[in-house]
């Protein structure tokens, strides 16, 4: 190869890698932003202590807990947007740590529930959690944590990650109008989980409502408001930490 020609093919590679680099840029940069206007509102009705930052989390510590629970933000939605499901949560004293994902993928930091239980051994049970992205990822580390959780929750998600043997509580919930769950792998990995898992279709429900970030591209319309959604949800979970 000459010299003009290995000059044009560097060129070209530097072109190729630029825009690439470009792209990236973009779609990590691009994301959901919680509606603050929206979770402050809803805040407003529980008198809670205000979350505690610490590092990627935010902990939600009811006075007396009594259960613990880790939960992981759907892909591209800012962690925040789940404030609200997780102070519905924590008014019933389970104490709540939300994750803060790099570039809001959960899919670049599966192991971040690593270490949380230990930092609070009053706490015996705990039980992981996401949405959607979120949801999967919490599945897929749970797989190989099995001694270390009682349940798992899946919000508008599914597991690859094979469950059905083990002891796992499993409550998974989706929106009857949720246009974002691709339902065919949902349906097709149900054989992934226990067969006493717990399933809820929440009539009126879509994908973006567990959080409060708006509109999501390519979800149905729901006939709930979010605030519903969430406090359905919260219940839900609710009742199988705590079962009667």
């Amino acid at each position: 190869m000459t010299t003009s020609r290995r000059i044009k093919a560097v060129k070209l590679l530097a072109g190729i890698l630029l825009i690439i680099i470009l792209a990236s840029a973009v779609y990590l940069g691009n994301y959901y932003p919680a509606d603050m206007e929206a979770i402050a509102a809803f805040s407003a009705e529980f008198a809670l202590p205000e979350p505690i930052p610490e590092d990627n989390l935010l902990i939600f510590q009811p006075e007396e807990p009594k259960a613990g629970f880790i939960f992981y933000p759907g892909g591209k939605v800012e962690y925040t947007a789940y404030i609200p499901l997780m102070e519905s949560l924590s008014s019933e004293g389970i104490l709540c740590i939300l994750v803060k994902m790099p570039f809001h993928l959960a899919v670049l930091d599966m192991n971040a529930a690593d270490g949380i239980a230990r930092r609070f051994p009053q706490i015996e049970n705990w039980y992981l959690g996401g949405h959607s992205l979120g949801g999967a990822m919490a599945a897929s580390y749970i797989s190989d944590h099995l001694t270390e959780y009682e349940g798992l929750v899946l919000l508008a998600a599914y597991s690859t990650a094979d469950l059905s043997g083990s002891d796992l509580d499993v409550l998974s919930i989706y929106g009857s109008q949720d246009g974002v769950l691709n339902r065919e792998k949902y349906a097709a990995n149900l054989t992934h989980l226990p067969d006493d898992f717990t399933e809820l279709r929440l009539e009126g429900g879509c994908h973006a409502w567990f959080g409060m970030y708006g509109s999501q591209k390519g979800d149905g319309i729901p006939t709930i408001t979010p605030q519903e959604q969430i406090r359905f949800t919260a219940e839900a979970i609710t009742a199988m930490i705590f079962p009667e």
